[in-house]
Order: structure tokens, then sequence, then C-alpha cells
């Protein structure tokens, strides 16, 4: 937990408000609900096995600090030099991990040092999987129906860097007439309520539905999807040899139903289908647009999807919270 403001950050604080008569920032409100609605405790026990003892060398930054940070860095899609200087920079930052103004700032390697800890132990995986398990004890992942989709996260294209290369890992696909150069997530969508239980992360020429089936559980009895994912249900079969017991709802090619009277079956049914996908785009918004991560940070598949899982997996609070307070409203 945070701890007690300094004297001098009080100070600060006070001079902040009166200033601003009071007003609370839009990253003081994103912050105090990420510090309300991350089970800390939890993830700093999934943790925990792995993190530095400090039998040897200078003793270890609290494990839940660094937690913290990370989750902080993540969120706001910063650089381990740029998440430094925003602890220096801003007092929400502080007040959130926990600093006050005698505590040392962990520096710009401590921080690397923290996230490749999680990459090394695949870590990014465990605090999405303790999420999820969260919904699934308030029974809110229900698993009845799946909603499948992919989007692009581009890749830096340049090749001026030490190897004069771009990242060999990624590659160029094609949506419509534009072309994009990186990789592609892949998520499965739980139809209810919007909740993130399975990604996976491919390079960009991948097709959409050839890898349908790894985000699918086995279990739904419903599966939605667009174009992309025609012919997924025959796809299946043929790889599993039986047939899957899922009904599949995949909406057809536009050119088949572009020119059809606004009244025409199909074409109502491609509005209720629209209607019902509609909820991975939610998923993508918080990705992309609430947390910025419209462009890989790093190079490589692996780092990527580590840190992937961590943003479904705040993706996934956020949208529990919402689901939360409107259950609570409608009581």
């Amino acid at each position: 937990m945070p701890q007690q403001l300094s004297f001098g950050d009080a100070e600060h604080d006070v001079i902040r408000q009166m200033n601003g008569k009071g007003h609370v920032t839009r990253r003081d409100q994103f912050l105090s609900k990420l510090d309300k609605i991350v089970p800390w405790a939890d993830l700093a026990a999934g943790i925990r096995p792995f993190y530095y003892k400090g039998v040897h060398g200078r003793p270890p930054v609290p494990l839940e600090r660094m937690l913290r940070i990370h989750i902080c860095q993540i969120a706001h899609n910063l650089s381990d030099p740029g998440m430094e200087d925003a602890l220096y920079d801003s007092l929400s930052f502080r007040k959130f991990v926990g600093l006050t103004c005698d505590d040392p700032v962990p520096d710009e390697t401590t921080i690397l040092n923290f996230r490749h800890l999680l990459e090394e132990h695949d870590l990014g995986k465990k605090i999405f999987d303790i999420v999820n398990d969260q919904a699934e004890i308030q029974n809110l992942m229900l698993r009845k129906g799946t909603i499948v989709d992919a989007t692009f996260i581009d890749a830096p294209s340049s090749t001026k860097n030490k190897t004069h290369s771009r990242d060999p890992e990624m590659k160029s696909g094609k949506k419509a007439e534009t072309w994009h150069f990186g990789m592609k997530m892949h998520a499965g969508v739980d139809r209810d309520t919007g909740l993130v239980h399975t990604i996976s992360v491919t390079p960009a020429n991948e097709s959409d539905v050839v890898h349908g089936s790894d985000v699918l559980t086995g279990e739904e009895e419903e599966v939605y999807g667009d174009a992309g994912y025609l012919g997924i249900a025959n796809r299946i079969e043929t790889e599993t040899g039986s047939k899957p017991k899922a009904r599949f709802h995949i909406s057809a090619r536009p050119s088949t139903y572009r020119d059809l009277r606004d009244d025409h079956p199909l074409k109502q049914l491609q509005k209720l289908n629209s209607g019902v996908r509609s909820k991975v785009e939610h998923v993508f918004h918080r990705i992309k647009i609430q947390m910025k991560y419209r462009m890989a940070r790093y190079r490589g598949l692996a780092k990527n999807t580590n840190r992937l899982l961590t943003l479904c997996g705040l993706a996934n609070l956020l949208t529990f919270a919402c689901l939360k307070a409107r259950l609570k409203g409608a009581v």
C-alpha cells in the first residue's frame, strides 16, 4: 500500500489543490481507480517466489513498490527511463507507488531488471490468470459464448538501429488497402461480459482464421466473428477430426450485402452480429487508446506478448469495475 505522505509531499499537494481550486486530474482519477481494483496482494504472492531476496548485495526495493511501478508503467506506456523521469516529475505517480520525498527513486536499470524478471518467468501470463481467477470466483466469466477478433500492433519499420535491420519476428500484413508492419493480437472475449479469456500473438502476416481456434476455450456454445473467420468451423473439424459443438455466427463479406435494402434479412442479421461483436472493440480501445499501446515497445514477440498479457489483465480489471458498478446501480 502507498505510504503516508511526508510534510513536503503534503504541502505540494495542498498548494496544487489551492491553485487548481480542488481540481482532480484525469491521471489522479485513473490511478485512484487502479489502486482500488488491482488485487495487489495476489499479484505480489504470485511474483514473490521469483523475486530477488537480497541475500547478497544491496537490499532489494520492496516487491509491492516495484509491482506498482510496473503496473503504472504499463498503464501509461512509458519506457524504463521515461518511468524513472515520471517518478521524479509527477506527485501522482509517487503517491501511487508509495514514494515520499525522502525515499530514493528506483533507477531505470532497476525498473528494467524487474521487467526482465517478469519476462523470464512468463509472469505476465501469471498476472493475467490471477485477474481472470477473480472473475471466475465472482461468476463473471460465463464462457457460454466467445467473440474472436484480431488487431494489428505496429512495430517500428526503421532500420536506424545497431543491427541496421527490422525486427525479424515482425512481418507485414494488409487490411483493406493499408499495410501494417508488426504483429497481430488475436483475442477471445466472453460474449456476455466483454472480458478477455485468451490471447495469442503472431506476426502480422498470419491469417485471422488460422489462429481462430487458438483463442477458443472449447467450452463455448456460440462463437462470433467477422468475415475474416469464414470457414473456421470446417478448419477446426479438419484439425481435430470431429465437428465442433459450438454454433458459429460469422459475418458475411460486406460485398454480399452492401447493396441490399436495409430491411433485408441478411443485412439485419449482419447488424445483429455486429452488435454482439462490438464488445471486443472495447478491449482494443482500452489497450490501444486508453493505455496507448498502439506500437510495439520491444523487439521480438515474447517480450511484447508478456506486456500484452498484463495489458489484457488491466483491461479486464477496468471492465470488471464497470460491470460491478452497473450491477450495483441496477439493484
